[in-house]
């Protein structure tokens, strides 16, 4: 790799760069800090190559940090998938992975010291009330009438909420900062809140658990993170993370720096979204293949290195904008192009019958890439009868149509020149057999005639090939942005998953999970991970050969 590739060029980069050269900081030190509420998707894909990327490139050190501060919406599963995602991307984090529970007894008490300060008071008023004292962007707020309690109720009754006293939604704690401020998020935020819930690392200990803007930088600072490197919607957050580094008693204070998130056409990024696909089973589930999770990525077979690659093309900056599908499917296909061999499958099967072959069956060798001899060949065994796709034949065509044609001839790939001689129906007019002669002078050669033969189409033995399910995955929604829509349900692609019975070439049934291989004029396929087996082969569409929704005018 260049040090041009290894030094992408940025905002945040510049801004490292000029730190380290004022000597404000002696080396880098990033986080990754997601919730454990749900899998990841490509946004965080983002997020992961800009922090752990930052850390490899300067020769620093990027945290895990699981942000698990809400233990109702969080769960143990979302855990190890986060951590086999970070590590499928090619990324490893510093030293033990973190968790913000770790510090539940620091928070407390730095939230403690805020009270003693008189910057921190217990709030009695409902969610509802909250938001009418709230006021708005053009009305500034009203001060809680319980902003004013002195510090040692303050302290009784935080006690009271630490020890499980209070009950839900009675009491919270709030900052005590600005009710009038233009930046609603330094309006008294609320900084810890009761829930009864067991923690999945700290089980029943607590019962009072803090909010995310009060832990985050705590949890910055305690780690000696020198860039909080977050996405725009945090930017106002900044006054807060500020705020409180401000105000209680730690070495470190941290700056956070925002970047755009990513948006992507034809997906949703909400993991509200996301998990009500889920729970109302319009998918399979977080790593359903027409899902934006890494987990759904890789089962539909983007390896980690296009999805790499593509975090590297769209770059970072603070405009928001919505990438087009094209661009993330054009670095798989750039990816499998050259990395995934080549093979031969049968969608739409029609038997086509050789009558002059009459030998055994003979066993081909292929290339396995036409354009890479190191990649080997494989066997592929030619019989009498063989599978060809049903719109690769026409009884008539014009002189464009370069496939098969009866009473014409065109080559099977890899092997040898055949021509369609008469064709047999069923009682509904659907061609059932192709009967066909072939020169068998014409593997790996012309025709010694000179004839010319331009056509070349795929083919799978009939008595040697498998067997195989063919899921063909397209975009998920009929819409490039459905979460504009007032029921983002209701432009789900219903064409979004077709399943195909087709066939495929025997050297396929040893391919291990995940393997990707590009089906000959078809498209990029691979081994789906959970359903396929040696008796039930099971292929994904990655992608097709060619963006066909940019041919429809998208």
């Amino acid at each position: 790799m260049s040090e041009s590739e290894a030094r992408p060029t940025n905002f945040i980069r510049q801004i490292i760069d000029a730190d380290l050269d004022s000597g404000k900081h002696k080396s880098v030190h990033t986080r990754f800090p997601p919730e454990p509420n749900g899998y990841l998707h490509i946004g965080h894909a983002k997020s992961i190559c800009l922090n752990f990327g930052i850390a490899q490139d300067y020769q620093g050190q990027c945290n895990l940090r699981f942000d698990d501060t809400n233990p109702e919406k969080e769960d143990i599963e979302y855990v190890e998938s986060i951590k086999n995602d970070v590590n499928w991307l090619g990324f490893d984090w510093s030293g033990e992975i973190c968790y913000s529970s770790n510090y539940f007894d620091k928070l407390y008490g730095f939230a403690v010291e805020l009270i003693n300060k008189g910057l921190a008071y217990v709030d009695e008023l409902s969610s509802e009330q909250m938001r009418e004292y709230r006021g708005n962007l053009t009305e500034p707020g009203k001060p809680s009438p319980y902003r004013d309690r002195s510090v040692a109720e303050n302290l009784e009754l935080f006690e009271k909420m630490k020890n499980g006293e209070v009950e839900e939604g009675v009491m919270s704690l709030r900052a005590k900062i600005d009710m009038a401020s233009s930046f609603m998020v330094l309006r008294d935020p609320v900084i810890y809140r009761v829930r009864f819930a067991t923690h999945h690392q700290t089980g029943d200990k607590w019962c009072i658990y803090p909010m995310y803007d009060f832990t985050h930088c705590i949890s910055d600072a305690l780690e000696g993170i020198t860039h909080s490197i977050c996405t725009l919607e945090f930017q106002d957050n900044r006054r807060l993370y500020d705020w409180v580094l401000d105000n209680i008693t730690i070495d470190c204070q941290p700056r956070q720096y925002e970047f755009s998130r990513l948006n992507l056409e034809y997906t949703v990024m909400s993991k509200r979204k996301l998990n009500q696909l889920v729970t109302d089973n319009l998918v399979s589930g977080w790593d359903d293949p027409r899902m934006p999770t890494v987990s759904g990525l890789r089962r539909r077979g983007f390896t980690s290195a296009s999805i790499r690659e593509f975090c590297k093309r769209i770059g970072v900056t603070k405009q928001e904008n919505t990438i087009e599908m094209s661009s993330l499917e054009s670095c798989i296909r750039d990816d499998l192009n050259e990395n995934a061999p080549r093979a031969m499958a049968v969608l739409d099967p029609v038997k086509v019958v050789i009558e002059n072959f009459t030998g055994d069956a003979e066993v081909l060798t292929v290339s396995n890439h036409p354009n890479k001899p190191e990649m080997g060949t494989r066997e592929v065994p030619f019989t009498r009868e063989v599978w060809i796709e049903r719109e690769d034949f026409r009884e008539e065509a014009n002189k464009k149509y370069k496939r098969l044609v009866l009473g014409k001839e065109v080559r099977l790939r890899g092997a040898y020149v055949i021509k369609a001689e008469r064709i047999e129906k069923d009682a509904e007019g659907n061609i059932t057999t192709i009967y066909c002669t072939y020169d068998n002078e014409t593997l790996g050669v012309n025709p010694s005639d000179g004839r010319k033969v331009k056509g070349v189409i795929h083919w799978v033995s009939a008595d040697a090939g498998l067997p195989a399910e063919i899921r063909l995955y397209d975009r998920l929604f009929t819409v490039a942005n459905p979460a504009a829509s007032d029921d983002f349900v209701s432009v789900i692609n219903p064409e979004s998953l077709t399943v195909l019975n087709g066939f495929v070439e025997p050297s396929l049934k040893v391919a291990e999970a995940e393997k990707a291989f590009q089906f000959e004029r078809i498209g990029y396929f691979c081994v789906d991970s959970k359903d396929s087996s040696a008796e039930k082969l099971v292929f994904n569409r990655t992608v097709g050969l060619r963006d066909t929704w940019a041919k429809m005018g998208e």
